[in-house]
């Protein structure tokens, strides 16, 4: 399947394409039923949980700790691709608890949204942790009812709104992570034998360079690229 993101395309097919994506993904990394909450190796998936932990690595990158590196700035570029992390989660529970059409559904209406002026930290620790309060609760209490499971699209859009993330730049940077994951899961990722540092970098940091050098997003084009760079190291 090849993605690009075009100026005639709507927020609603680029839901449906991500969601497709995330499914196609989610079945080649854990197995065919991995909506039952177990991969084929038998290990159980908690996505809520990836929600918190994934939530827990975007704080660590603001300033938030008093007693240590109290200078440092918010590094705002690995918040957004945290995001986009967390968005894989996201959509992987929705998908867990509903289907494509109604996942796209209950998420369009909620990315319609502005970006603030300014980043304010306290406000994206706030909100941060007013997500994973969210997904924490519905897994302590055991409760996956239609309003909990909207409770999270909506707080994690505001959290996108807060940190200047706009659904077009989450759209394109959901491709390039997709691809990338992709990309590990064939190279080693989950036998430990891929290699994450490219040249002194995070594949990452690769990845969004070749990423915003591409006019059109193209999976098979992005992901060539990131076989040829990963081939040279």
């Amino acid at each position: 399947m090849i993605s690009t993101l075009k100026s005639n395309t709507t927020i609603n097919s680029n839901l449906e394409e991500m969601f497709i994506l995330q499914k196609r993904l989610n079945e080649s990394t854990n197995g065919k039923n991995w909506e039952l909450g177990i991969n084929k190796f038998d290990k159980n998936i908690n996505w809520l949980r990836c929600i918190h932990m994934e939530i827990s690595e975007l704080i660590e990158s603001t300033p938030w700790k008093h007693w240590k590196n109290i200078s440092s700035k918010l590094d705002i570029e690995n918040i957004k691709i945290e995001l986009v992390d967390i968005w894989h989660f996201v959509m992987s529970y929705l998908l867990q608890e509903t289907n494509i059409p109604k996942s796209v559904f209950i998420c369009e209406k909620y990315t319609k949204y502005d970006s603030v002026d300014t980043f304010n930290i306290v406000d994206i620790i706030n909100e941060s942790e007013k997500l994973s309060y969210i997904c924490l609760g519905i897994q302590i209490e055991n409760i996956h009812s239609n309003t909990k499971i909207e409770n999270i699209i909506k707080q994690y859009f505001k959290l996108c709104s807060i940190c200047k993330l706009d659904f077009n730049t989450l759209f394109k940077l959901y491709i390039g992570k997709n691809t990338l994951n992709k990309f590990r899961q064939d190279h080693g990722y989950k036998e430990g034998t891929y290699t994450k540092i490219w040249n002194h970098e995070e594949d990452n940091i690769v990845m969004m360079r070749l990423l915003y050098n591409l006019e059109d997003i193209n999976i098979d084009t992005l992901y060539t690229k990131l076989k040829d760079y990963y081939n040279k190291l």
